[in-house]
């Protein structure tokens, strides 16, 4: 009885030890975050242009993931050299203020936008640019440059997002 008493004792220490363990992880600053996968990054960057293809625009696309690396990047065909550039530039500002840049334009139509957008370099302040969540979570961004119209491309962007949301839980 004693013995069995002693064991339970063990196992509920070893499991106190373990789970204050866990949380004194989380507390020296471990996070947990979520990514893209290369398969789905290359899902949006070609449904992006897919999309924009089927309406006669040349298009490229880029995914970047939180820290500003190209996750999968698209130049489709006939598409510009600077469409490589500005669809970066493009995602790299939403995962830099961490909201599509549609609403940057937006917001710098009715007052000033942070004067980071022409002092840092690869922020452009054009539409195109859509932040990729995981609930709240900004996990990265797909930027689309080259349709004639920044409108147009963040309705391909959209579309490169659109393919894959029903996973991004």
């Amino acid at each position: 009885m004693n013995r069995i008493l002693l064991s339970a004792a063990a196992t509920v220490l070893l499991a106190s030890a373990h789970s204050a363990s866990a949380q004194t992880d989380a507390a020296n600053g471990v996070l947990q975050t979520h990514r893209i996968s290369a398969q789905m990054a290359h899902e949006m960057v070609g449904a992006a242009v897919a999309s924009c293809t089927a309406q006669g625009y040349k298009v490229s696309a880029v995914v970047l993931d939180m820290d500003g690396i190209r996750q999968a990047q698209l130049r489709g065909d006939g598409a510009g050299i600077h469409t490589l550039e500005s669809s970066f530039h493009k995602a790299y500002t939403a995962v830099t203020f961490e909201i599509d840049t549609i609403e940057l334009v937006e917001r710098s139509k009715t007052g000033p936008v942070s004067t980071s957008i022409a002092k840092i370099p690869n922020l452009l302040l054009a539409q195109g640019g859509i932040i990729v969540k995981v609930g709240n979570e900004a996990i990265g961004a797909l930027g689309v440059g080259g349709a004639p119209g920044s409108d147009l491309d963040t309705r391909c962007a959209r579309a490169g997002v659109d393919k894959v949301r029903d996973r991004l839980r």
